[in-house]
C-alpha cells in the first residue's frame, strides 16, 4: 500500500512538473511581453522557487520509495541538477530556470520516445537509422534556433531574425563556424553558451548523444542501432556500445580540458583570469569539435605569433579530425594495452593521409602567400601561419591571416583541402580523407596495371571503391546545384561564392568575408549545404531512397568506352 501511494505521489509530481515547465517556458520565451504586465524579476524568482521545491520533493519521494536500485541513475541526475541550480542561483535566476527546463524537456522526451504510444516512436526511429540521424540534427537545430532568437541571446536584447538564428544554429550544430554575426560582440553570455552547447552536441555526434540518452534511460539497444553507432564514430573494434560511449566521453573531456588549460596560459596574459578561463574553454571545445567559432572579432589573427595558441589549437583540430576510432586505436597502440596490437588499416590511412595533406597545404600556402597576406612576416611567422592555415583549412575554420585578401592560388588550395576534409567518424566534414585515399589508390593501381587496390599488404573491398566514387560524384552534384542557385540570387564574385559554398559543405567555416552580405535566400542555401555536409550525402540518399528487394539476376556483361 505505501509503495502504491508513493507511486501515485510520483505521478502527481510528474504532472505538476510539466505544468511548472510550461510556466518556465513562458517566463523564458515571453519575457518581453510579461515585463509589460507584471514585476518580471519577482516572477523569475517565484518560478525558480517552484522549480527547486518541486525538484526537492521529487528527490525526497525517490529516496522514500522501496526500490532505489531502479531509480538510482535518475536520483543522481536530479541531485546534480539541484546542486547546479543552487549554484546558478547565485549568478542569475534565468539560468536556473533554463537549466531546470532542460531537465523537464529531458523527461518529456523520455516519455515521448519510450512510453507514449507503447514505445513505437523509438522502435520506428531505431529501425531507420539514417532518418533518425537526419531528424536528430533537425530537432537540435530547431531548438538552437528558438533559443538564439530569444532577446536574452543578443547583447542588444532584441529578437534575432529567424534566418540568422537558423543559420547560426545550423553552423554550430554542424560544427561549421560560418557566422552572420560576430559571436563575441553580437551574442550575450547566454547566446554564447547556447552556441557552445550546440557545438559540443554536434561535435560528439547526435547518434552518440542519443545513444547515450537511451542507455541512461535504461533502454536496450538494437543490434542495428549498435552497428550504426559504431559506423558513425568509425569504430570497427568489437566494443559494446556502452564501452564505446564511455571511451568517447572520457577522451573528449580529457582533450578539451588539457586544451583549455594550455590556452589559459596564453589568454591570461591579455585578459582577466575569469574571462581568460571562459575564452579558453570556449576555444578548446570549438577547436576539438572543429567548429571554428571564435569570440575574437578577427578570429585568431592577433595570435599569429603565439606558439602556445597556434600549436594548442592545431593539435586540438588535428585530434578532432582524426576521429574517435583512430584516437582510441592510437591510445591502445602507444600504451600496448593488448599483447599483439597493430594500428588498423583505417588508422594508418587516416594518419598518413592527414600528414601528407598538412605538409602539402603548408608548403603551397607558404609559397602562394609569401608576398601577399604574409608580406613583411618573418620566416618563422610565415611558417607558423602556413602550418596553422593548412590544418584549419580542412575542417576547423579558424584563421590567423586575412582570408579576404588571399591570392587565387591559395583559394584553389583551400577549395581542395576543404572538399577533402578529415577522417570518417570525426568532428570534421568533407568527402573524408579515406575517400580521397581510395581514389588516389585507384589511380595508382590503374597506372601500374593492377586490377585490385592494395595497401600495407591488405586488399581493399570493391564496396569501398564504389562508395568512394559515389560519394565524390554525389557531393560534386550537390555543390554544383547549390552554387548554381547561389549565382541566381547573389551578385557576389564567382570565387567568393564558390569558396563559401564548399566551406559550408565541408563544415569548415572559413569565409572570404561575404557571409553577412548574403541575401535571405543565399543564407538558406548555405544552411542547407552545412546540414547536408554534416549528415553526409550518402546518409541523405539512404534516408530518402526506398529499399526494395532486388531480384537475384545477373545480366550479360558489356564494356563501354571510357576516356
Amino acid at each position: 500500500m505505501p509503495e502504491h501511494r508513493n507511486h501515485g505521489l510520483q505521478k502527481q509530481l510528474e504532472i505538476l512538473a510539466y505544468i511548472i515547465a510550461a510556466g518556465s517556458f513562458a517566463v523564458l520565451f515571453l519575457g518581453s511581453i510579461l515585463q509589460e504586465l507584471m514585476n518580471y524579476q519577482l516572477l523569475e524568482y517565484i518560478t525558480v522557487g517552484a522549480n527547486i521545491i518541486l525538484l526537492f520533493f521529487t528527490i525526497l519521494t525517490r529516496l522514500l520509495s522501496g526500490d532505489l536500485s531502479r531509480q538510482k541513475r535518475l536520483l543522481h541526475f536530479d541531485m546534480v541538477m539541484l546542486l547546479l541550480g543552487a549554484l546558478l542561483m547565485l549568478y542569475q535566476a534565468k539560468f536556473v530556470i533554463f537549466l531546470l527546463l532542460i531537465r523537464q524537456t529531458y523527461f518529456f522526451v523520455q516519455y515521448l520516445l519510450f512510453r507514449a504510444f507503447e514505445g513505437k516512436l523509438y522502435k520506428v526511429l531505431t529501425d531507420n537509422p539514417p532518418v533518425s540521424l537526419m531528424l536528430s540534427f533537425a530537432v537540435v537545430i530547431t531548438i538552437g534556433t528558438v533559443l538564439l532568437m530569444l532577446p536574452e541571446s543578443s547583447m542588444s536584447h532584441k529578437v534575432t531574425p529567424f534566418t540568422d538564428a537558423l543559420f547560426t544554429a545550423t553552423s554550430a550544430t554542424c560544427v561549421t563556424g560560418l557566422a552572420v554575426h560576430d559571436t563575441g560582440s553580437y551574442y550575450s553570455l547566454f547566446g554564447q553558451l547556447v552556441i557552445l552547447l550546440l557545438i559540443q552536441v554536434g561535435g560528439l555526434g547526435i547518434m552518440t548523444v542519443s545513444t547515450a540518452f537511451a542507455l541512461i534511460m535504461g533502454q536496450r539497444l538494437t543490434l542495428k542501432l549498435e552497428n550504426v553507432m559504431h559506423s558513425v564514430v568509425g569504430d570497427n573494434q568489437r566494443l559494446d556500445a556502452f564501452q564505446l560511449l564511455k571511451n568517447i566521453v572520457i577522451l573528449t573531456a580529457i582533450v578539451e580540458a588539457v586544451g583549455a588549460l594550455l590556452l589559459f596560459i596564453q589568454f591570461a596574459r591579455d585578459m582577466a583570469p575569469a574571462q581568460a578561463m571562459y575564452y579558453s574553454i570556449f576555444h578548446s571545445v570549438s577547436s576539438f569539435c572543429n567548429a571554428g567559432f571564435s569570440l575574437f572579432q578577427d578570429s585568431l589573427v592577433s595570435y599569429v605569433d603565439s606558439p602556445v595558441a597556434n600549436f594548442t589549437i592545431t593539435i586540438l583540430i588535428f585530434l578532432g579530425g582524426l576521429g574517435f576510432a583512430v584516437m582510441i586505436d592510437l591510445y591502445r597502440w602507444v600504451f600496448r594495452l593488448d599483447r599483439v596490437r597493430k594500428l588498423s588499416l583505417h588508422s594508418k590511412i587516416v594518419l598518413i593521409g592527414s600528414v601528407v595533406l598538412v605538409i602539402t597545404g603548408m608548403v603551397s600556402l607558404f609559397v602562394a602567400e609569401y608576398n601577399n597576406t604574409m608580406a613583411g612576416f618573418s620566416i618563422s611567422r610565415r611558417l607558423l601561419a602556413s602550418y596553422f592555415q593548412s590544418i584549419s583549412a580542412r575542417t576547423a575554420g579558424f584563421n590567423t591571416i586575412d582570408m579576404s585578401a588571399i591570392s587565387p592560388a591559395s583559394v584553389l588550395m583551400f577549395l581542395a583541402l576543404m572538399f577533402i576534409g578529415a577522417a570518417p567518424g570525426s568532428t570534421a566534414g568533407g568527402v573524408k580523407i579515406t575517400t580521397f585515399s581510395v581514389l588516389i589508390l585507384s589511380l595508382t593501381s590503374m597506372l601500374r596495371g593492377r586490377r585490385e587496390l592494395s595497401i600495407f599488404n591488405r586488399r581493399l573491398s570493391i564496396s569501398n571503391i564504389r562508395e568512394a566514387t559515389s560519394l565524390v560524384t554525389l557531393s560534386g552534384i550537390i555543390i554544383f546545384i547549390v552554387i548554381f542557385l547561389l549565382y541566381l540570387v547573389e551578385t557576389l564574385p564567382f570565387e567568393q561564392l564558390m569558396f563559401e559554398a564548399i566551406s559550408a559543405f565541408g563544415t569548415v567555416g572559413l569565409s572570404m568575408g561575404i557571409t553577412s552580405q548574403l541575401s535571405e535566400a543565399g543564407k538558406l542555401l548555405i544552411t542547407l549545404l552545412m546540414y547536408i555536409g554534416r549528415i553526409g550525402p550518402l546518409t541523405l540518399i539512404y534516408a530518402l531512397s526506398m529499399r526494395k528487394r532486388q531480384p537475384n539476376l545477373a545480366y550479360a556483361e558489356e564494356k563501354i568506352a571510357i576516356g
